[in-house]
């Protein structure tokens, strides 16, 4: 193989060290941009914390009606016949459901050939005791053998009181067969069909009894009950009147059901519709209580916290979340102080000792 002469190598040794440069500032060119753009301060909403003093709490509640009564039969058997719906009124006395009767009546049957025959069986005791009266007035009958047959007749009188009493359950059982309503109201749940088995004590309907009407509020569990408060119908406010609360917090919710009377009449309303009811919390709270835009709170640590901007950086602020709703929450926490700036959007993208700027400082002239 030929190697090139030196006379043509001359020329091209002076421009290599030329030649390795340029790659070099090609990458430096492309490299800086983007470190650049990620050691720059991202921009940031901030809004200031508005300090609050109301101390009400707003819930949606359910009407109820003060009595609502399970239906349920007091014998056993078969579901025969349905006279009414979910939502119809009825009145005392009226006729809900039947009971197939046919052994009822067989049972009511026997009860009465047994009571007849304990009244047979008293019949006959009855002489036999008379008989032996005679007898014992004649000298022909001993003490002993009278006073067996006095023993006789009061065992069969027994026998056919027991007899009466099962004949008077057999009865009634067939008077229960018929599942009546135990006061005037509406049903607003109706469980039993035709065909249906049901027990003693399965509930088949629930009854709202007429009367006085009443709110089912669920409350946050760092918010006990208040003793009073209202009930806002658009313009109308109707006082509310606590009547119970729940011996325990609901297991699934975590929340205290409580039970208001309304001290007025509500028109216009049905049972189960859902209200808007209003409280003032009767402890005073011990921290101030601060408004924030609900999007300012980020809940991906151990518990609800803020952010705020410290020398540049982004850094969490835990805080004690006391109420929220669709646009806003309400928090409290130690280091909160009112007009104190916090990010307001977009926390959920924050990580400790991020670089972040107001977006405020971007609109300063």
């Amino acid at each position: 193989m030929q190697l090139p002469s030196r006379s043509l190598l001359k020329p091209v040794l002076p421009l290599l060290p030329l030649l390795l440069i340029l790659p070099l500032l090609a990458g430096c060119q492309d490299q800086t941009p983007e470190s650049s753009a990620a050691d720059s301060p991202r921009w940031v909403k901030t809004a200031p914390l508005r300090a609050s003093s109301a101390s009400t709490l707003s819930l949606t509640g359910l009407l109820r009606a003060r009595y609502e009564t399970p239906m349920a039969f007091r014998v056993s058997g078969q579901i025969a016949t349905r006279h009414v719906d979910a939502g119809q009124r009825v009145n005392q006395g009226e006729v809900l459901f039947t009971l197939d009767p046919s052994d009822l009546e067989e049972s009511l049957a026997a009860a009465r050939a047994e009571l007849a025959a304990a009244e047979a069986a008293l019949d006959v005791a009855e002489a036999d005791l008379s008989r032996d009266r005679q007898l014992l007035n004649k000298g022909y009958l001993s003490r002993q053998a009278f006073e067996r047959a006095e023993l006789g007749v009061r065992e069969t009188a027994t026998r056919r009181e027991a007899a009466s009493a099962r004949v008077t359950q057999a009865r009634n059982a067939l008077d229960h067969a018929s599942l009546r309503a135990e006061d005037d109201g509406v049903l607003i749940d109706v469980s039993g069909e035709p065909g249906q088995v049901v027990g003693v004590g399965q509930a088949v309907a629930r009854l709202a009894q007429e009367g006085p009407r009443e709110v089912e509020v669920n409350f946050p569990a760092r918010s006990r009950p208040p003793q009073t408060g209202e009930l806002l119908v658009g313009e109308k406010r109707i006082t509310l009147t606590r009547r119970e609360v729940a011996g325990a917090a609901d297991p699934a919710s975590r929340t205290w059901r409580a039970r208001y009377r309304l001290e007025a009449p509500l028109e216009g309303r049905s049972l189960g519709d859902v209200v808007q009811t209003r409280f003032t919390l009767a402890e005073a709270a011990s921290q101030t209580r601060f408004q924030v835009p609900v999007a300012a709170l980020d809940e991906r640590g151990e518990g609800p916290r803020l952010w705020q901007i410290v020398e540049g950086e982004a850094q969490p602020l835990p805080v004690t979340l006391e109420q929220v709703t669709r646009d806003h929450a309400w928090v409290s926490g130690d280091g909160l102080e009112a007009g104190q700036a916090v990010i307001s959007l977009g926390t959920h993208l924050l990580t400790v000792g991020m670089l972040v700027r107001p977006l405020d400082e971007k609109e300063a002239p």
